[in-house]
C-alpha cells in the first residue's frame, strides 16, 4: 500500500486534518503574537480550522466502529474547506481591489452625539483592513496561501470521504 493510499483511509485522513489545522492555526497565532493582526475575513477563514481541531479527532476515533458516520463528517470538513478556500479566492480578490470588502474591513466607526466622545472612541478602534495585506510570504499573502492549504485539505477529506 502507497503512501497516498494510507493517507486517504479515513482514520489517517481525519488525523492528518486535525495535526494540518491545528499547525495552521498554530501558525496564525504566532503572526498575531508577532504582531501582525487579523482582518475580519481572515477570522472567518479560520472557521473550518476550528471545526476540524474539534471534529476530526472524533471522526478518526468513529471510523473503526461507526464508519458511515466518518464519512459524513469527512464530507462535512470537505465541504466546509472549500467554503474557505472559496473565501479566500474573495478575500485574494479584496486585496487585490477586484472586489469590494465587507463594511467592517473598511475602518468605519459609528459616530458618537460629540466630537469628544468621537475622537475617544476613535483612539480605541483598530480596524485591520482587509484589502491591505499585513504580511508576505515568499511573494503571496495569507490568504493567498490559505486558498492552496484549504483546497488541499477539502481534497483530502473528500477523496478519504469517498474511499470510506
Amino acid at each position: 500500500m502507497t503512501l497516498a493510499e494510507k493517507a486517504l483511509r479515513p482514520r489517517t485522513a481525519a488525523l492528518l486534518l486535525a495535526a494540518a489545522s491545528l499547525a495552521t492555526i498554530a501558525g496564525a497565532w504566532t503572526y498575531e503574537w508577532l504582531g501582525y493582526l487579523p482582518c475580519e475575513l481572515c477570522h472567518k477563514e479560520r472557521i473550518p480550522y476550528y471545526a476540524a481541531i474539534g471534529l476530526a479527532p472524533a471522526l478518526a476515533f468513529a471510523a473503526g466502529q461507526r464508519p458511515q458516520a466518518a464519512k459524513w463528517g469527512l464530507v462535512l470538513l470537505a465541504l466546509l474547506f472549500a467554503a474557505g478556500a472559496l473565501l479566500s479566492v474573495y478575500h485574494s480578490g479584496v486585496e487585490l481591489k477586484i472586489f469590494e470588502g465587507p463594511s467592517d474591513c473598511s475602518g468605519a466607526v459609528s459616530q458618537p452625539g460629540n466630537i469628544g466622545d468621537f475622537l475617544e472612541a476613535l483612539n480605541k478602534v483598530k480596524v485591520v483592513r482587509c484589502d491591505q495585506p499585513s504580511l508576505w510570504v515568499l511573494g503571496l499573502t495569507l490568504a493567498n496561501w490559505n486558498i492552496a492549504i484549504s483546497a488541499g485539505l477539502a481534497a483530502l477529506a473528500g477523496l478519504a470521504a469517498r474511499r470510506a
